[in-house]
């Protein structure tokens, strides 16, 4: 039986939303010392070629794999928000979506990535959110249909699918974590409320 692959794929486009991906991918790589020796799980980023994608700020990444290079075996995808959903080089990104849901595989969509989902009909079976019900509607028009399933929160994880909107990156990460086994839900927990409480609430 083929292992599956402990890779976490990133598609990044054109003017990404950079924080987006942070907490997930520190929490992957990292404890809260140091570099993991034998991390679970490999953070890898895909865009639409081998050229160094910019997110919004500024940012140049350098692309582990194009569209056409990526492999069809790993443990998540992640659509990272910014502006690129909106453009056509999005419309790109459609297929290897549907293959990954028909997978089973754990996708996590964020910011305008969950506006993307909305407008290609993958919200319309699983509980979901993202930035306003309001911009999915206008994003998904005809092709939304589960406006009952949306729920106003900061994320939501429903059926391997994880959606946030643009001010949700570390509840994204928690869910994801959460949902990929990456450490026990304590260390999680833990790692969470670090963040979102800041060390000075935290330590008196």
């Amino acid at each position: 039986m083929k292992t599956m692959s402990n890779e976490i794929l990133y598609v990044l486009l054109p003017d990404y939303a950079a924080h987006e991906a942070v907490y997930l991918s520190q929490a992957i790589a990292s404890d809260e010392f140091a570099m993991k020796e034998n991390p679970k799980y490999v953070n890898k980023v895909v865009a639409p070629t081998m050229e160094p994608v910019r997110s919004i700020g500024g940012f140049r990444t350098l692309p582990d794999y194009s569209f056409d290079t990526m492999p069809d075996d790993y443990a998540a995808l992640v659509l990272i928000g910014g502006f690129g959903w909106g453009t056509p080089v999005a419309e790109q990104v459609v297929p290897i979506v549907r293959q990954a849901i028909e997978k089973g595989k754990v996708v996590g969509a964020i910011c305008n990535g969950a506006s993307f989902m909305a407008k290609h009909g993958f919200l319309n079976a699983v509980k979901h959110t993202g930035n306003g019900q309001e911009q999915l509607k206008l994003w998904g028009g005809d092709n939304y249909a589960n406006p009952e399933g949306y729920i106003r929160s900061q994320a939501v994880n429903d059926k391997n699918i994880v959606t946030a909107n643009g001010s949700a990156t570390l509840e994204f990460a928690k869910e994801l974590l959460s949902l990929l086994g990456n450490d026990t839900p304590e260390r999680i927990e833990m790692y969470y409320q670090f963040n979102k409480q800041g060390f000075c609430n935290l330590f008196q």
